[in-house]
């Protein structure tokens, strides 16, 4: 560590960790061969009901029956879970003994499993050690975890790459999650084969979550003015900051979603662009679970946590639900009107690779210029008008408000501090889009 004290005590170097990743059409069925190369001997499958009786879960049961694997197989992950299922999870890893885990699903259950690894591994730990402060106590993690095998089935979270496990805290409610380079997955499998079995809305709202991830990534505080700088490198958090490592992922995902997105959704069988989607998912995850995230996520986290009826289309769960990926994108709009005067530069590159026309623009008017881009983008694709739409009303600010606030990991990241009047004009100006 630097002996001159670094500038307001920011941070002056950043790191990259990401999951080994190994990408290809059926590329499953190696997964039964990657186990036997880790000599596991229990090993703990999770999924959720759904996915279960769905092809990539046979893909991989398939693989696993060929080449003798014991396994146990928990297939009670809930969709957007929350800190009861990650506890039901955590006591069926605990029992199970197991050497390794697969994870078969989207964020929630690649989540969910992750969370298992962990406190299987620490069965001393009160459930909120390694839980986010200032929620929980964000104990840095020190004990060895099993390997992880991360078989993504949506293109959203990018989960299979990061260190994050993100969960509902049903007594605030509030997400919030448990974020360590320790507990990402040894190996993600990026299988495009698995997109295919995806509804479109779950297409659309998985791909809002990556649009989000790349814009928020480049878009977010440099890791340089980030503070603390740490006393120990076990301290340097998983969301540092943009860099310019991150910035690569991040603008390659972009340009992605760009060319990709509205194909993968109106079209189940446009296998090109599924795939890239997929893949596009894992970049952003690179990117985002380096630099992390800011506004647009550290304000979806109350939106999905006090949902009152709303169910998404194309969900098969019994519990009212915002999908992630849009309780994110509705407020994507207002956010980057708010952060652009930072680093107007950057907003307008973005407005660009989604297809606005630049050439006389302002600098001045990148906000609302990236803010118009996305209007259009979420239009043209049916997302719902605003948070009105999904069952909120200004009467819900203040709570939205409060369950922002603790959502520091993430909303210090934004380049332009913001105050509680800010978030509740963001809350407003996101109620309705069109």
């Amino acid at each position: 560590v630097p002996e001159r004290l670094t500038l307001g005590n920011t941070d002056y170097a950043f790191e990259m960790a990401i999951s080994n990743i190994r990408y290809g059409e059926g590329v499953t069925k190696e997964i039964g061969m990657d186990l036997q190369n880790l000599g596991a001997r229990r090993v703990c499958l999770m999924t959720d009901k759904n996915l279960s009786k769905l092809p990539p879960v046979n893909a991989v049961l398939n693989s696993l029956a060929k080449y003798g694997i014991n396994f146990q197989m928990y297939d009670n992950v809930r969709v957007e879970p929350t800190d009861q299922s990650f506890l039901d999870a955590i006591q069926f890893a605990r029992k199970g003994e197991f050497d390794a885990y697969v994870a078969v699903g989207g964020g929630s259950v690649i989540d969910t499993c992750k969370a298992a690894n962990l406190y299987a591994a620490s069965p001393s730990s009160e459930f909120l050690d390694y839980v986010n402060a200032p929620i929980g106590k964000g104990k840095p993690v020190t004990v060895p975890l099993k390997p992880l095998i991360a078989v993504p089935t949506t293109s959203g979270t990018g989960s299979e790459t990061t260190g994050v496990a993100i969960f509902d805290f049903k007594e605030l409610k509030v997400k919030t999650g448990i974020a360590s380079r320790a507990i990402k997955p040894t190996l993600g499998i990026v299988d495009p084969l698995h997109t295919l079995s995806m509804p479109e809305r779950i297409v659309a709202n998985s791909g809002f979550d990556v649009l989000c991830h790349a814009l928020e990534s480049y878009t977010a505080l440099p890791y340089n003015k980030r503070s603390p700088c740490p006393s120990n490198p076990i301290e340097r958090p998983a969301y540092q900051g943009s860099n310019p490592i991150s910035d690569v992922w991040a603008l390659h995902a972009l340009r992605i979603v760009a060319k990709y997105l509205k194909r993968a959704i109106r079209n189940p069988e446009d296998l090109e662009a599924r795939a890239n989607m997929h893949l596009a998912s894992a970049f952003a995850g690179i990117g985002f679970g380096n630099a992390g995230v800011h506004l647009c996520h550290g304000m979806s986290y109350p939106i999905s946590g006090l949902v009152k009826t709303y169910k998404a289309k194309d969900y098969n769960v019994d519990h009212s639900l915002v999908p992630h990926g849009l309780s994110v994108v509705l407020t994507s709009p207002a956010v980057f009107a708010f952060t652009a005067q930072m680093h107007p530069e950057r907003h307008l590159e973005a407005a660009e690779i989604l297809g606005a026309d630049i050439r006389t623009a302002r600098i001045k008017d990148a906000g609302l210029i990236l803010a118009d881009t996305l209007r259009k983008f979420l239009f043209d694709l049916n997302v719902d008008d605003g948070l009105a739409a999904i069952g909120y009303s200004k009467a819900d600010i203040p709570a939205l408000v409060k369950g922002t606030l603790p959502q520091e990991r993430v909303t210090k990241l934004s380049p332009r501090p913001q105050t509680e009047e800010d978030l509740s004009a963001l809350f407003e100006a996101s109620m309705k889009l069109y």
